[in-house]
C-alpha cells in the first residue's frame, strides 16, 4: 500500500504522519521541542530539527511504502545561508519582535502592511543594524524551505508560505513585482552584490514540481535506509495552510 508522508514542525512538536490513498491516517510519530531565548533572539537549534525529524519518522511504520511527501512548518522568520550552505545567523523565529523599525519603513515604502515577523522585515532590519553577514548572503528561507532544500536541493517555496516572507501577487502567485522593484531600489548603493530575486526562494503553486528526495535527504530523515530516495515532494508550506486543512476550513463551500 502506497502512502504519502506529511511532516510538520510546530512550535512545540515535530510530527510525521502517513496517509493512504483515501486520505486516512496510517501511521505517525512525533518529537517534543521548545524554542530557546539566546543572545536576545528566540530560536531553535537546526541540529535539533534533524534530531526531531529522525525521531518522529522512526516511529512511522511502513516507511518503505512512502510514495510522496511534503513539509510544513511554523511560518515567517529568518534563515540566511552562504554559498556553501552554512547558516549565517541563528534561526530567528516568528516569535521575535526585533524588527520594528524595518517593518515600519517597509510598510511606508510599499503602502502595504509588513508585520515584524515577516522574513523581509528581518532581512531589512539586519541591513539597518549593519550586520556583518549580509555581504556573504547567498539565499534566505524559512524553516519549511530550509528542510525542503536539504531534502531535495531545491530552493523553492509554496505560495502560502512565501506570503509570510514578502507580499504575494494573487494573480501571478509570485512575489509582487512592483514591491520587489521598490525593495531593490531601497537597498541599491549599500554595496551588496545580490538583489531580491538572487536570495529569495522561487515561488511555486500547489501541485507544481518541487523536486525529489535525494539519497542524502533520505538518509537525513531515516538513517536506516528504509525511506527510499526519488519520491516527489510538494512545495514546502507554512502552518497556516496546515491548520486550515486540519480543521476542514478549505472544504468546498467554506
Amino acid at each position: 500500500m502506497k502512502t504519502c508522508l506529511g511532516i510538520e514542525l510546530g512550535s512545540t512538536r515535530i510530527k510525521a504522519v502517513t496517509i493512504d490513498g483515501r486520505f486516512k491516517p496510517v501511521s505517525s510519530g512525533d518529537y517534543t521541542w521548545a524554542s530557546r531565548y539566546e543572545n536576545g533572539v528566540w530560536t531553535y537549534s537546526l541540529d535539533e530539527v534533524w534530531t526531531g525529524l529522525k525521531s518522529a519518522l522512526s516511529q512511522v511504520e511502513g516507511r518503505e511504502h512512502i510514495a510522496a511527501a511534503g513539509v510544513s512548518a511554523m511560518m515567517h522568520g529568518y534563515l540566511p545561508f552562504d554559498k556553501d550552505g552554512k547558516a549565517l545567523t541563528a534561526f530567528r523565529t516568528w516569535r521575535n519582535t526585533i524588527t520594528g523599525e524595518a517593518a515600519e519603513r517597509l510598510t511606508e515604502r510599499f503602502g502595504f502592511n509588513i508585520p515584524q515577523r515577516w522574513s523581509v522585515a528581518h532581512l531589512y532590519q539586519a541591513m539597518l543594524n549593519g550586520e556583518e553577514h549580509l555581504p556573504r548572503l547567498d539565499h534566505l528561507t524559512t524553516l519549511a524551505g530550509y528542510i525542503h532544500w536539504r531534502l531535495t536541493g531545491e530552493k523553492v517555496m509554496g505560495a502560502g508560505e512565501a506570503a509570510g516572507m514578502f507580499p504575494i501577487d494573487s494573480a501571478t502567485l509570485d512575489f509582487e513585482a512592483g514591491m520587489v522593484e521598490k525593495f531593490d531600489a531601497l537597498i541599491a548603493g549599500k554595496g551588496y552584490s545580490w538583489r531580491f530575486r538572487d536570495v529569495f526562494p522561487r515561488v511555486l503553486a500547489a501541485g507544481e514540481d518541487a523536486g525529489r528526495l535525494t539519497e542524502a535527504g533520505a538518509l537525513l530523515l531515516d538513517p536506516t535506509g528504509t525511506l527510499r530516495p526519488g519520491i516527489p515532494l510538494a512545495p514546502p508550506e507554512g502552518d497556516a495552510g496546515t491548520g486550515m486543512a486540519a480543521t476542514n476550513s478549505v472544504a468546498v463551500g467554506t
